[in-house]
């Protein structure tokens, strides 16, 4: 079976569970056990935790925090505690491994 396709169901209940829009951000995040690397370091245990799926998460690996913001037409950010903002593009790395621009989370993601 295909990622996207195993996917689908969790997808689905996590939209359920988040809602849509305006409404979505008064509820709080849902966290997500994952593996996570920055560049070139090992796979550690790490949490997703999306506020708004496809518009608003974060990875905490270890003591660092990877904020996201996504717009909706292809510009995402990455924020990274310390008040640095940068844009980065996802990729496809490995198998089922997604990367921002050398941070990469891989387990169950909850696509939008």
């Amino acid at each position: 079976m295909s990622p996207c396709r195993r996917l689908a169901p969790r997808w689905l209940a996590l939209s359920a569970l988040l809602g849509h829009g305006a409404a979505a951000g008064a509820q709080a995040g849902l966290s997500v056990p994952l593996h996570c690397r920055i560049g070139e370091g090992q796979w550690t245990p790490c949490t997703m935790t999306v506020q708004r799926i496809g518009e608003h998460w974060w990875l905490q690996v270890g003591q660092q925090r990877f904020e996201f913001r996504s717009d909706g037409r292809g510009s995402t950010t990455v924020g990274d505690g310390a008040g640095a903002i940068r844009a980065v593009q996802p990729v496809w790395r490995e198998p089922r491994a997604l990367c921002w621009d050398g941070i990469c989370a891989k387990g169950d993601l909850p696509l939008d």
